[in-house]
């Protein structure tokens, strides 16, 4: 077996399908590239068929990524195979997902198929798809809940057809790290023909035990592929975490004997764009890329780090990229230096436009704010304003009054479309009045399931605010984020972008995995 372990990041597609997480064309375009920096092998675009937007998308980023391979998921029928095949036609390496559930509930209670009609499915499929790409996967969905001389049938028929990476998903989070291990080695023991494939594994986190149980199938079951994401963002509990299965096997090579092309370096700057685009705060005592993950407030451990490092840190902060510069420019930089800031935190905008616009907010932020900060930049990049042309609704200006023992009162002017709007409402607070003031205009019904505050930086009470503001409305739910040194003006920016993705009616359709 090779003792390389091939990381592959779903991100953009089953880490898309957490409820408010889904990204537009440029977000999920910024992301792939964060992800070929971060030497990613697979980058499993999204699912093209679900959709024109994603269609669009999966051909997007096959025209821009050169150094990883390029995936769409396709269900196992020729249409979604062809049209995958069709977005991946710019790709310089590409790869058909396929997949049909192969549990007794799932063929039963979703698919309404007999195990018989599953494998001749499952056996076309890939059949069809290996004609059109050289590089086809196949998963059984709730593969790990599939009744093994089943399961072995179908994934024998699947690698003789011409599936060259074999995935066992354990879709729903049941499995624990001993079991599925030995279900991994007990398929590859059985199946005839295994050695002509690459195993791999996808494991979501619904008892916590997503990373465990994929280092387990890659430990003791030899499976070669990792499935995973960049936070562990993912539907339901998520996904496998990507830090943290390229660090335990980067830290413990004893153990695992495995080599990963990662570069680590870019691991941080991967989860916070990911974080900062879709609003999924990354908690302080998250392994590898959480706040507190290299913080020592033990008077004994900040002693034994201080006199030897490895006492108390088993990773260095700076080899997962905590180390880049923390103050980076000033109210008198030019737009030279913030181009090749840019260029160094891996920001790439399509044009010039873009560019202007972003030193613009950029000159703008630094007469407010004296120190700017990476993670300044990033969000700025990231506020979905810097293109103002492709929003329906922008912030113009807010003012607010609030004080003790008065009403506050918000008064708000935005633009919907060519339109400019005037509104102003009472409120709780000055962020209640503000959002109560968009919506008396707007009228959009949504209902607000989660409103969440973030420092950018830490350590000043100048650090901007990032506010994560999440809508629902008629089974669509999605996430605006803005950014601002003011926290009101912040709200109002946070609410107007999911107002935005509200009023594009993408149409997403969940696949599971």
């Amino acid at each position: 077996m090779s003792d390389k372990l091939i990381i592959f990041d779903t991100t953009l597609r089953d880490g898309e399908q957490s409820p408010g997480a889904s990204m537009t064309r440029d977000e999920k375009l910024r992301i792939a590239r964060q992800l070929e920096r971060l030497r990613v092998d697979v980058i499993e675009a999204g699912f093209a068929a679900s959709s024109n937007g994603d269609f669009e998308c999966v051909k997007a980023i096959a025209s821009s990524i050169r150094d990883s391979t390029v995936c769409s998921l396709a269900r196992a029928n020729d249409r979604d195979i062809g049209r995958a095949a069709e977005a991946l036609r710019p790709a310089a390496r590409s790869r058909i997902h396929t997949f049909i559930a192969t549990s007794p509930l799932h063929m039963e209670k979703k698919l309404r198929m007999t195990p018989e009609q599953v494998h001749e499915q499952a056996r076309l499929a890939v059949r069809f798809a290996r004609n059109l790409c050289a590089d086809v996967e196949f998963s059984p969905e709730d593969g790990y809940r599939s009744e093994p001389d089943f399961l072995c049938r179908v994934l024998e028929t699947a690698i003789a057809e011409g599936a060259t990476t074999i995935n066992i998903p354990d879709t729903v989070g049941y499995a624990v790290p001993e079991l599925y291990g030995s279900f991994i080695r007990m398929l590859r023991e059985r199946i005839p023909n295994s050695d002509k494939a690459v195993w791999s594994v996808h494991c979501h986190n619904d008892l916590g035990m997503a990373v465990a149980n994929s280092l387990a199938g890659v430990k003791l079951g030899g499976a070669r592929q990792v499935e995973c994401t960049i936070n562990g963002l993912g539907e339901r509990a998520g996904n496998c975490s990507l830090e943290e299965v390229v660090m335990a096997v980067r830290t413990r090579r004893d153990y695992f004997g495995l080599d990963v092309g990662i570069d680590t370096s870019q691991i941080v700057p991967a989860s916070r764009m990911v974080s900062q685009t879709t609003g999924f705060v990354v908690q302080p005592n998250k392994a590898v890329v959480g706040a507190n993950a290299f913080a020592h407030a033990s008077g004994i451990h900040q002693d034994g780090v201080l006199k030897a490092r490895d006492t108390y840190e088993i990773m260095r902060a700076e080899d997962v990229g905590w180390s880049a510069n923390k103050i980076v420019l000033g109210k008198l930089s030019g737009r030279n230096a913030f181009k090749q800031r840019l260029q160094e935190l891996g920001i790439e905008l399509d044009s010039e436009s873009e560019v202007n616009a972003a030193f613009a907010r950029f000159k703008d932020l630094a007469d407010r704010k004296s120190e700017i900060f990476d993670e300044d930049i990033i969000a700025l990049v990231s506020d979905e304003s810097v293109t103002p042309d492709r929003e329906h609704y922008r912030l113009l200006a807010l003012s607010q009054r609030s004080e003790t023992g008065e009403r506050p009162h918000a008064r708000v002017a935005f633009a919907a479309g060519e339109v400019e709007h005037h509104a102003e409402a009472d409120g709780n607070g000055p962020v209640d009045a503000s959002l109560k003031a968009i919506e008396s205009r707007v009228a959009s019904g949504a209902e607000l399931v989660l409103y969440s505050v973030n420092a950018i930086t830490s350590g000043s009470t100048e650090s901007q605010g990032e506010v994560t503001v999440r809508l629902q409305h008629g089974g669509r739910v999605v996430n605006g984020v803005g950014a601002d040194p003011d926290i009101v003006v912040a709200s109002a920016k946070a609410y107007l972008s999911a107002l935005n993705k509200l009023h594009s009616k993408v149409e997403r359709v969940a696949a599971q995995g």
